[in-house]
């Protein structure tokens, strides 16, 4: 995520981006990408914005080197699963403020979904600043760090609910008597103009649907068999498993 969030604010023109990476394989691979790297946590002082992008249980090894070397005013944005604001702060010189994000996979073309949650010491204009650095990655919303369970299960966790669909969708494509690579453009094609008629349209998702589904036609058909196998339930079911996993994780 680090490297397709550098990717992407490279794209939409900060030039002045280093990506502190440990891997001397991977820096090498950055820098023939066009990115400047360091090895060591202490090339962050002088940055405005710092991103943590590790695995949850690496914070607490980074945050004493960040701490020794972060500047007074600069603002760390945490994309570390489930770790708080509090946590970070605690370890951070009060002047630094902490910004906790959770990101999704489309961010690797730019149409990512970011849920943004600011610590006790971020101003205004510093979050209106990660909000646009962030955006180069796609959407970002800004909720009470309170939610971000919740945005974890819907939009972190989002993408593989589609992918899940889209097999099923393959699938009965296929055992329906289609190529499999017909069925799956059929399907990718399907899903990406349906999810972009419903960004631009005004009407709730439950309104489309209804435009759609014919009395007694096919889509009605389908409908009605979902809700016979508790489809609908079964999706809020499993997002609110994974609202509740994410605070057990937290």
């Amino acid at each position: 995520m680090g490297g397709t969030l550098a990717e992407a604010m490279a794209r939409a023109g900060h030039d002045d981006i280093v990506v502190i990476e440990r891997s001397a394989e991977r820096r090498a691979e950055l820098e023939g990408q066009g990115h400047a790297s360091a090895e060591d946590v202490a090339a962050v002082a002088g940055a405005d914005v710092i991103l943590l992008v590790v695995k949850p249980q690496d914070v607490a090894t980074v945050l004493p080197q960040l701490a020794a070397s972060v500047d007074a005013g600069a603002t760390v944005v945490s994309l570390a699963a489930g770790v708080r604001n509090a946590t970070i702060e605690a370890a951070l010189p009060e002047t630094v403020g902490v910004v906790r994000a959770m990101p999704n996979t489309p961010a690797v073309i730019g149409r990512g979904m970011f849920g943004v949650s600011p610590g006790s010491r971020v101003p205004a204009d510093r979050l209106e600043a990660v909000v646009d650095l962030l955006g180069a990655g796609g959407e970002v919303v800004v909720v009470d760090e309170s939610h971000q369970d919740a945005v974890t299960a819907v939009s972190g966790s989002g993408p593989a609910y589609l992918f899940h669909l889209a097999e099923h969708m393959i699938a009965a494509g296929v055992e329906g008597g289609l190529d499999p690579q017909d069925a799956r453009t059929l399907t990718v094609q399907t899903l990406v103009g349906a999810a972009e008629l419903l960004a631009g349209s005004d009407e709730s998702p439950e309104e489309l649907r209804r435009r759609v589904t014919s009395p007694n036609g096919t889509t009605h058909a389908a409908i009605t068999t979902f809700d016979q196998h508790g489809v609908g339930e079964g999706i809020r079911a499993g997002v609110l498993a994974a609202i509740a996993r994410s605070a057990e994780l937290g």
